[in-house]
């Protein structure tokens, strides 16, 4: 059971951290608030971890906690200003942008640094809305694992009531049946085939799997687009 003494102690340990965090977070900026790069992860989490314990944790004394947090604000702090001078530093430890997609092709190497798979690619460049890698021009993978996406001329998005007298077709998910050399059952059974039409597709194209980064099957024109993995020679 909890004294009265223990209890006013936790109250006024918790009023305490709160407004701690508060004026750490407005001394450090809204990136707190938005998407996190690797060293403002480590700050928030680390601060707010010493703030709960220091709501609780009424045996030892508070300015433990105090000088703690204020240590890992100055540690940002530092990062931030010396960022601000001297760029390579900046880089080393914020990481810089990488350019996944260039010029409608996907940059394989790139993707080996970003330590994302393909299936990451395509699930950010969903969730930015586009459902097929084609429409790309450009995709940068920021240092805050957001995906920016430049689309190309024809994938730009339009209101369908300003081409009105003009058909269009249904919508359709994109069959990825071949990823970084790896042959998709699950978009097969989508399409209702078997790998043994998959390879006689790639043998009329004399095409090695291994050398594959993705393959595209179009159901409609019966087409396989495939899509080459770049080596760093290249």
């Amino acid at each position: 059971m909890c004294t009265m003494n223990e209890i006013v102690k936790i109250l006024l340990f918790a009023s305490l951290a709160y407004v701690t965090l508060f004026i750490i977070s407005k001394l450090l900026g809204k990136k707190q608030i938005a998407e996190l790069d690797f060293i403002d992860y480590v700050t928030g989490i680390s601060i707010g971890s010493i703030a709960a314990e220091m709501s609780t944790e009424t045996d030892t004394p508070f300015y433990y906690y105090l000088i703690a947090m204020a240590i890992f604000f100055l540690f940002d702090l530092i990062i931030t200003l010396v960022g601000r001078k001297a760029n390579f530093f900046k880089r080393f430890l914020r990481g810089v942008p990488l350019v996944l997609i260039n010029q409608g092709e996907v940059d394989f190497e790139s993707l080996k640094k970003s330590k994302i798979d393909f299936y990451d690619l395509v699930g950010l460049a969903r969730e930015q809305g586009y459902f097929d890698i084609e429409d790309i021009a450009y995709a940068i993978f920021e240092t805050d694992g957001e995906l920016s996406i430049l689309p190309k001329d024809n994938a730009r998005p339009l209101k369908r009531e300003d081409f009105a007298e003009i058909p269009f077709e249904e919508a359709s998910l994109t069959s990825y049946v071949i990823v970084d050399g790896q042959i998709s059952g699950y978009a097969l059974k989508q399409l209702q085939r078997d790998k043994k039409w998959l390879k006689a597709k790639l043998q009329e194209q004399d095409v090695e799997i291994s050398k594959i980064l993705y393959a595209v099957y179009d159901d409609k024109t019966d087409e396989l687009t495939i899509k080459y993995k770049k080596s760093a020679s290249n």
